[in-house]
């Protein structure tokens, strides 16, 4: 009973230590910056601070006759030390925050990231780190045993699943961040308090004492440290390499590390079965740490068929949000599973001979877990980006045969695999995953320590620049929707003279807004990968004569905003870009705490622009992002960046004071020399185009959105909410893009601070010509012919003419088409006569002449 006792205890343990490692990899991620190097950051902190507490509390928990209250008193401090963090988290993270700076050089950012974050979380971890340890001597001394070690490993790690699944998908969702690390603190307090009660030494029972050494130490702590680093930095790499066929969600995480920590809990679980009370010796640690080098190979190698393999098991589970994370949990079960059997096996043998040894398990789990802290930073920071994921693979599973025995590394086996790991280093093309579409081609692609950045050039010539491969950032086809995604929140400014743009892309919408000969424009981007990719769509980013009026920037987009408050310029304009919220850490981006340290650094007439992708949404995600806007600036207005049914964007404007537009302003800033014709080029030539982009004022939006939860750095409801249309979509852009325009309204006065009675007519029938416009198109078909165009668009877009004259959308198309049939043609004829009566003001037939719409 004691030991089914102790495995509970162990499992519960598990649970919470790994339910608070979640949340503390969220809400690093805040101060971070990205959850890519959040998870690095914890990761090296968590295995650091296990590495620190196993070596400092080990060799006095070997000794301690009492080694029950050790393991009470570890428990009660990771209670402690967990509730204090709930209170004490995030004022260390804005310091850390501000210590990292705006622009820190990589050295000195990723030694804020892990050293910070281990000195943060340090009381916790190194506590945890004592915790198994302290159960193993406890059972060690009542029950006169060392075969304890594997099954308490296996339970401790079981539990660790379990608690990593429910916090992903129940406790963070349902409770947010605090709670469910309050939650975590409770079980920890529960532990401490059963074991008190229940494993409480027997007055009557065997005497405590300490099992003597019957083998040599030489060599562990080496191989202990060194299978530790590899076995992390296997997981570090494949994680990554998963992160080009996997949809990179909050729950893929979850469920990778999941698949990673089951196959280790049942590798020491078969091993307790195994051994069935046996002293292992060298040659079972040699046979382990051959088929450890097999599995990694195999597993290496089942990389490069990544893409066909995601394809084949999502038709295998089929549609729906369940059967793509069980693809997902499938895909990495293939790459991890056997890998992690062998490591955990590996591990408790190891430990087994530490014990046998005289080590004690703590210093055996502290110098495991000191070479795991080193993996992040060593394979993940330094060699996956200088290498690529090929070598650092292969450098990983090689590596095991370097700590086989001097026997053993001579036979057969290991040259075996030696042969295999140089062949595939020599034949094997690039770990580069990257879906190609028919005829297309990579024309560029560069890993970096965060992400994979590729280019990809398609049949017809069209360039698309994705990040690992899922996310599309833009294309050589979208240069239109992007500059205008910066040209008309600049518009409605009346004077900018410093824009900041959060999130480069193809670097077309920062470029759009150069047009602007009086505009400073400041880009902050992530990745520095993506930089040297948006040269290759925007070459005036490496323009000289533009350098005075544009500074790119790699940095994070939350912690520049935040970090530079006090010594950054105040802006007239930031522009948010279309984060996708389901990918690793751009939710972040839409909390409030977020938006408020936008709208901190606005100048006081100041405008905020978040656009976001309605085509990457579902309504109700939609609805939670527009309430934390309007939480933040509830004179926020919503409007659509283009007419595009298949690619909508909308965009939340806002101005700092809260104000509304001017008619006059607007009308003053389109007639300027500033911007040269360029809105104009971009369909913006006078006010009611641009102000007929407008959907919704600000009460619209705030009753729209008033019944939808808050999201919070504490509670990030988006993060967990966007990735179900990603995984299982249930519309079409285009139907939620007719959701939302039916779902909100605006009036003229809602949106104009200064309008007549006239001219709030105009512009309320652009509105009614626009959406009847919208409306008109759902359902062509785009036809080369234009007869056949005519047939299905004439008579819509002359109703929505009728509408409003002003609608040019509506009339160029109709002008084009009627420069395309011939001139003798009846039908011409009678289409120019009636544009001419819909458009009076209009040179129509002089634009027929000239080949087109002026």
């Amino acid at each position: 009973m004691r030991m089914i006792g102790a495995l509970l205890l162990m499992a519960a343990s598990g649970f919470s230590a790994l339910g608070l490692q979640i949340v503390w990899t969220q809400q690093s991620a805040a101060w971070l910056g990205h959850e890519s190097a959040a998870m690095l950051g914890v990761v090296t902190a968590f295995f650091g601070g296990l590495a620190l507490g196993s070596l400092a509390f080990g060799p006095a928990i070997q000794r301690s006759p009492r080694p029950l209250r050790w393991y009470v008193v570890c428990e009660a401090a990771v209670v402690l030390w967990s509730l204090v963090l709930l209170v004490l988290i995030t004022p260390a993270g804005g310091a850390l925050m501000a210590l990292t700076g705006v622009q820190p050089t990589p050295a000195w950012q990723w030694g804020i990231a892990f050293g910070g974050t281990l000195l943060l979380l340090l009381p916790a971890t190194a506590c945890m780190g004592a915790t198994l340890p302290a159960m193993e001597r406890v059972l060690a001394t009542s029950l006169q045993t060392r075969d304890t070690v594997a099954a308490l490993y296996a339970a401790n790690t079981l539990g660790a699943v379990l608690g990593v699944l429910a916090a992903a998908f129940w406790l963070v969702p349902g409770w947010g961040l605090t709670r469910t690390a309050a939650f975590c603190a409770c079980l920890n307090l529960l532990c401490a308090g059963l074991a008190w009660w229940a494993l409480r030494p027997n007055p009557l029972g065997p005497a405590s004492c300490t099992l003597p050494p019957q083998t040599s130490a030489t060599g562990l702590p080496l191989v202990l440290a060194a299978t530790g680093c590899l076995g992390i930095g296997y997981e570090v790499l494949v994680v990554r390499a998963l992160s080009q066929a996997a949809e990179n969600t909050v729950y893929t995480f979850a469920l990778v590390l999941a698949v990673y920590l089951a196959g280790t809990a049942a590798g020491a679980a078969l091993l307790h079965l195994g051994l069935r009370g046996r002293e292992p010796g060298t040659a079972v640690r040699d046979g382990l740490l051959l088929s450890l080098a097999l599995a990694c190979l195999l597993g290496a190698a089942s990389l490069w068929g990544l893409l066909p393999m995601q394809s084949a098991l999502r038709d295998a589970f089929g549609p729906g949000m369940t059967a793509a994370l069980a693809s997902e949990a499938a895909l990495a079960l293939v790459v991890f599973g056997l890998p992690t059997l062998v490591m955990g096996a590996l591990f408790s043998v190891l430990a087994r001979q530490a014990a046998a040894a005289g080590l004690g398990l703590g210093r055996a789990l502290g110098y495991n877990t000191l070479g795991a802290a080193c993996a992040p930073p060593v394979l993940g920071v330094l060699l996956l980006p200088a290498a690529g994921a090929k070598v650092a693979l292969l450098v990983v599973a090689l590596a095991y045969l370097a700590l086989l025995s001097r026997q053993a590394l001579r036979a057969p086996p290991a040259w075996v695999l030696v042969g295999a790991g140089t062949a595939l280093f020599v034949w094997a093309p690039p770990l580069m995953t990257v879906d190609l579409p028919e005829g297309g081609q990579v024309v560029h692609f560069e890993e970096g320590a965060m992400a994979a950045v590729s280019v990809v050039q398609h049949a017809d010539g069209v360039q698309t620049l994705h990040i690992d491969n899922r996310q599309q950032e833009g294309s050589s086809h979208s240069a239109f929707a992007d500059g205008r995604q910066a040209l008309l929140p600049l518009l409605m400014h009346p004077a900018p003279r410093q824009a900041l743009f959060l999130g480069l892309g193809t670097g077309v919408t920062a470029a759009a807004a150069l047009q602007d000969r009086d505009l400073k424009v400041h880009v902050v981007e992530l990745l520095p990968e993506v930089v040297r990719a948006a040269a290759l769509f925007t070459p005036a980013l490496a323009d000289a004569a533009l350098a005075p009026r544009l500074q790119v920037q790699v940095a994070d987009a939350r912690r520049f905003v935040r970090a530079g408050a006090q010594a950054g310029p105040a802006y007239d304009v930031v522009v948010a870009d279309n984060f996708h919220p389901a990918r690793s850490g751009s939710a972040a981006l839409y909390t409030v705490e977020h938006f408020q340290a936008v709208k901190a650094r606005l100048a006081p007439q100041g405008l905020f622009c978040q656009w976001l992708p309605v085509h990457q949404l579902d309504i109700d995600t939609l609805r939670i992002i527009v309430r934390a806007f309007t939480s933040v600036y509830p004179g926020a207005m919503a409007v659509l960046a283009t007419h595009s049914l298949d690619t909508p964007v909308l965009g939340l404007l806002a101005r700092a004071d809260g104000g509304g537009l001017s008619l006059a302003e607007v009308r003053q800033r389109l007639s300027g020399p500033r911007l040269d014709g360029a809105a104009a080029a971009s369909g913006l030539a006078d006010e009611w185009a641009l102000l007929g982009m407008v959907v919704a004022g600000p009460g619209s939006l705030r009753r729209w959105s008033e019944a939808a939860p808050l999201n919070t750095d504490d509670h990030p409801v988006v993060a967990y909410r966007a990735p179900r249309i990603t995984y299982a979509p249930d519309s079409r852009p285009r139907d939620r893009l007719f959701e939302l325009l039916d779902g909100l309204s605006a009036r003229p006065a809602d949106v104009l601070a200064d309008t007549s009675a006239v001219e709030a007519e105009r512009l309320a029938a652009y509105w009614s010509a626009r959406n009847r416009f919208l409306h008109a198109g759902r359902h062509v078909r785009v036809s080369a012919d234009p007869r056949r165009m005519l047939a299905q668009v004439q008579t819509p877009l002359l109703e929505v003419l009728t509408l409003s004259p002003d609608f040019r959308p509506a009339y160029e198309p109709l002008l084009r088409l009627a420069q395309a049939l011939e001139p003798q043609d009846p039908e011409r004829e009678r289409l120019l006569q009636r544009l001419e009566q819909l458009v009076p003001q209009a040179k129509t037939r002089a634009a027929v002449a000239a080949g087109g719409p002026r």
